[in-house]
Formats: structure tokens, sequence, C-alpha cells
């Protein structure tokens, strides 16, 4: 599946600043889209884009602060990082602790702003790569017939053919053939490897 590159998206009034940070992630072959105003980012940002915001906590009409309680409110769960003035420190840790994923302070080291930039990418690429597998395993699961179902909860736990057609008062060849479709369905190469989908389905 081909899957789009991550974004860096920098939010700033100040365009000095704005177009500063834009040049420097932008420098190390990044792709960056930038915003003047927090409503125009709300505009065209959607949920499952991999990437990080960079905002500002203090900007007119919506605050950085706001933008992040507006993302979560939508489900786009992209890391933020907050840049902030020295009297802003308690509002971004405020913002840390509502989700945010670092903050940094003015005037910021550029090097400083760009390794959290690249752990903030890493992070949503994995962390989007786990849900778009998650749904993936919920679609298997779903072609499954209900006895099927029955036979993958009961193997996923350890059950040995015998004691599954045990319990569901069939014989072990049926049990086998179920088992050998559950495994093409689930795409799963070894028994760990069904256990490993069940498990994350239950970590959800």
């Amino acid at each position: 599946m081909n899957r789009p590159d991550p974004l860096v998206f920098v939010v700033d009034d100040d365009d000095a600043v704005r177009e500063s940070i834009s040049w420097l992630i932008s420098s190390v072959d990044l792709k960056v889209l930038a915003y003047s105003s927090a409503s125009d980012f709300l505009a065209q940002c959607r949920p499952g884009q991999a990437g990080c915001l960079i905002t500002d906590i203090r900007m007119p009409e919506i605050s950085g602060l706001e933008l992040q309680d507006e993302l979560n409110r939508r489900g786009c769960d992209i890391p933020v990082i907050v840049i902030t003035g020295h009297g802003d420190v308690q509002t971004a840790v405020r913002a840390m602790k509502a989700g945010a994923f670092d903050f940094i302070e003015k005037p910021f080291n550029d090097q400083l702003l760009l390794d959290l930039v690249n752990r903030a990418v890493a992070s949503s690429v994995e962390s989007l790569r786990e849900q778009i597998e998650q749904a993936e395993v919920k679609t298997r699961i779903e072609s499954l017939t209900p006895r099927e179902k029955q036979v993958l909860d009961l193997i996923s736990t350890g059950d040995s053919n015998k004691n599954v057609a045990h319990g569901l008062n069939i014989s072990e060849k049926t049990v086998e053939a179920h088992r050998a479709r559950v495994m093409s369905k689930m795409q799963a190469n070894s028994l760990a490897a069904l256990v490993k989908m069940v498990i994350s389905l239950e970590s959800e």
C-alpha cells in the first residue's frame, strides 16, 4: 500500500518565524506546509496524515493550546510541538499534559528543533502504521464465519485441536479444516503471528 509522505505543518502568525522554520525543515528533505493562522490549518486538516505540527502558543483568534484541543476533538492525533516564549512556559506545560509531543522555547536551537521534528514524525509514522494494520486485521476477522471465529478464539488462547474439538463438539479433522481457513483468511503464517494479531486488537 502506498502511503503519503509525512508532512510537517507550521502554524505561526509571525511571517519571519514561519518562513524561517519552513526553510529549516525543508533543508532536511521533509515536506512542509505553512499557515499564518490556526483556522487556515484547520480548514484542510484531516485525520490519518503522518507528520507533525509546529505551532506557536500565542496567536490571535485561536491559540496554540486551543488548536491542540480542537485537533483532539476532531480525532487528529498528529504530534504537536509547541513553540513558546519565556513567559508561556506554564502554558506549554499544560499543553504537554493535554497531549502535546513536546515544547521548545524561543530563541531555539535549530538542531534541537530538527531533532524534535524527526522524533515526532517517526512516532507519527509508526502510530499510523499500527492503526492501518489493526484496521486490516479487523477486516480479516470480519471475513470469518461464526464457527471460524469460535475456532480463532480458542486456538489463540493456546487450546489444542483436540480441546477445541471437544469444546465445540466437532471432530478434530473439522477443527483442522477450520484452523487452516482461519490461518489463510487472517494471512497468518504461524500460530504466533495469529496470536500477535489478536493481542494487538485487545490492547486498543
